[in-house]
C-alpha cells in the first residue's frame, strides 16, 4: 500500500509540498502547486528517511518505514487531496490512498451559508373590511392616526396650521363607506348628488362650526364621468374649489359596487389641498387605479374593467 512517487504535502512544513520518490521522503520541497519537474530518483533510494532531513542529508537504507497506529496512541493527520485521503506518520510517507497522486491543496473552506430568501409583498395597503377592498399606500401617505372624521383610511403624512379657523389641518385625506340609498340609485346619481357635500364638509365648514379656510367661494368642475373601480363600473365626479384663505384644493367624490355581500354602493371621498404642499391631483388616479377587492378575485379585470374615468 506504499503510495507511488509525487509531490505530497510535507508532514513537518504543512504549507510546503514534498517529494515522495516512492520508498522515503527526499529533500526537494516547493510551493503548493508551483510548478515543477519531479526529480529523478537516484539509485538505492537517496530520500530523507530522518525526521528533519534536508539538502545534505545521508541516504537511508531505501527500505520503507512504515508507521504503527495503534488504538490508544496513533495521531491522525487528515487532508483532503483531491477527494482522497492521506494518513501520514511523523517521518514517513503516506501510508494509504484511495485515489492516483495529485498536486496536493489545502482542505475547501465550507461554503458561504446560503441568505434566507426574501419576498416582495409589494405596496403597503389599507383594508376597508366592511366594503371588502384595499387601498395602496402611496409614498406620503400614511394610515389615519388620530383624526376626528369617520370613515378615514389614510392621510398625508404630518399636519399643518389651518389657514382659517380651526387649529390643524391635513393635505390630504380619503374616505371610504357604504352608501344608504334607493335601489334605484346608479353610482352616477349617488357621486353627483354627494360632491357638493363632500365639498362642504372638507372645505366650508367643520362639524365644530369652524371654518379651516376661511368658507367655500366657488367651484369649477375638472373631471367626471364612468370609471372601473377593483373590477366595478363606478363613476366620479372632480371639484376644484375656491376658498377664501389658502389655496382651495380639490374634492372627489366616487361610487362603485362593492364586491361583497350585498355589494351595497362604496362612495369614496378625495380631499386634497391645491397648495405646493398638497398630494398632486393624480395622487387620486393613482390611488383609485390601485384599489382591489380583499379577495382580489376581480383584481384588474371583472365588469367594467376598460372603462377609464372621463375628463
Amino acid at each position: 500500500m506504499t503510495p507511488p512517487p509525487g509531490w505530497y504535502r510535507d508532514p513537518h512544513a504543512p504549507h510546503l509540498e514534498r517529494w515522495w520518490d516512492g520508498t522515503a521522503w527526499t529533500e526537494y520541497r516547493r510551493a503548493p502547486g508551483a510548478p515543477g519537474t519531479p526529480p529523478a530518483p537516484s539509485p538505492g533510494g537517496t530520500g530523507d528517511t530522518g525526521s528533519g532531513g534536508g539538502p545534505g542529508s545521508k541516504a537511508g537504507t531505501g527500505r520503507a518505514r512504515t508507521v504503527a497506529l495503534t488504538a490508544a496512541g496513533a495521531v491522525l493527520v487528515a487532508a483532503i487531496v483531491t477527494g482522497a485521503v492521506v494518513l501520514g506518520g511523523d517521518d514517513g510517507g503516506p501510508e494509504t490512498r484511495t485515489g492516483p497522486p495529485t498536486t496536493a491543496t489545502d482542505a475547501p473552506s465550507p461554503p458561504p451559508s446560503t441568505p434566507e430568501p426574501t419576498t416582495d409583498d409589494g405596496p403597503d395597503l389599507v383594508e376597508d373590511q366592511l366594503n371588502g377592498i384595499t387601498f395602496p399606500l402611496l409614498d406620503g401617505w400614511v394610515r389615519p392616526e388620530h383624526v376626528a372624521q369617520d370613515d378615514v383610511v389614510m392621510t398625508t403624512d404630518g399636519t399643518y396650521d389651518c389657514p382659517g379657523e380651526g387649529s390643524l389641518c391635513r393635505h390630504g385625506l380619503v374616505v371610504s363607506r357604504t352608501v344608504t340609498v334607493s335601489d334605484t340609485a346608479s353610482p352616477e346619481e349617488i357621486a353627483k348628488d354627494d360632491i357638493a357635500d363632500a365639498a362642504d364638509a372638507a372645505f366650508d365648514e367643520d362639524a365644530l362650526g369652524r371654518r379651516p379656510y376661511g368658507g367655500l367661494e366657488s367651484h369649477e368642475v375638472v373631471k367626471s364621468g364612468p370609471v372601473a373601480v377593483a373590477g366595478r363600473a363606478g363613476y366620479l365626479v372632480r371639484w376644484r374649489v375656491t376658498t377664501a384663505k389658502g389655496p382651495g384644493g380639490y374634492v372627489q367624490s366616487m361610487v362603485f359596487p362593492s364586491s361583497v355581500g350585498t355589494e351595497s354602493p362604496v362612495l369614496v371621498r378625495y380631499v386634497f389641498d391645491a397648495g405646493e404642499d398638497g398630494p398632486p391631483p393624480a395622487d387620486m388616479d393613482r390611488i383609485t387605479k390601485g384599489i382591489r377587492p380583499v379577495t382580489d378575485e376581480a383584481s384588474g379585470g371583472g365588469v367594467g374593467s376598460s372603462i377609464g374615468p372621463a375628463d
